[in-house]
């Protein structure tokens, strides 16, 4: 796990993406991150851990670790796989709290949100939406065990 907190993840996406020149600068350094995010194994490539809402294939698996969410995730399209690479430097091992408090924002903020095509952007949305969706899952569980 990281030691940088959900919000300093984010502002590091921020600065690293606002020193690229343009978007196919960026574009490109999306593909990078997507090369170098670590293949997931294939049983977690099924339809269970398939989200629903991406044009490409997108698998994300979730895993309880000692209070915090720890996600692998693949898709079959670099630029995708790219988005997914950011996306676990935010959320993955978190607690699921700080999972649910903490909005995408660096999203907008390095202006992803305006230059993904629309299909994209609601495969992006429909990840984030998985991400929450199996964070409050597992914040449910461990209070039903807690208490």
């Amino acid at each position: 796990m990281s030691s940088a907190t959900i919000q300093q993840a984010q502002d590091e996406i921020i600065e690293q993406f606002s020193r690229l020149d343009g978007w196919e600068e960026r574009y490109r350094k999306l593909i990078e991150l997507g090369r170098q995010l670590p293949e997931i194994p294939e049983e977690y490539q099924i339809e269970r851990f398939r989200v629903k809402g991406c044009a490409s294939q997108v698998f994300l698996h979730p895993e309880w670790r000692a209070g915090t969410v720890h996600f692998d995730a693949t898709s079959d399209a670099m630029i995708v796989r790219g988005l997914i690479a950011l996306l676990l430097r935010v959320y993955s091992d978190r607690r699921p709290d700080e999972i649910l408090a903490t909005p995408p924002d660096f999203i907008r903020k390095i202006g992803l949100s305006d230059h993904l095509s629309p299909t994209r952007a609601n495969g992006l949305a429909a990840m984030v939406e998985q991400i929450r969706l199996y964070a409050l899952a597992f914040k449910q569980l461990a209070e039903r065990r807690a208490g």
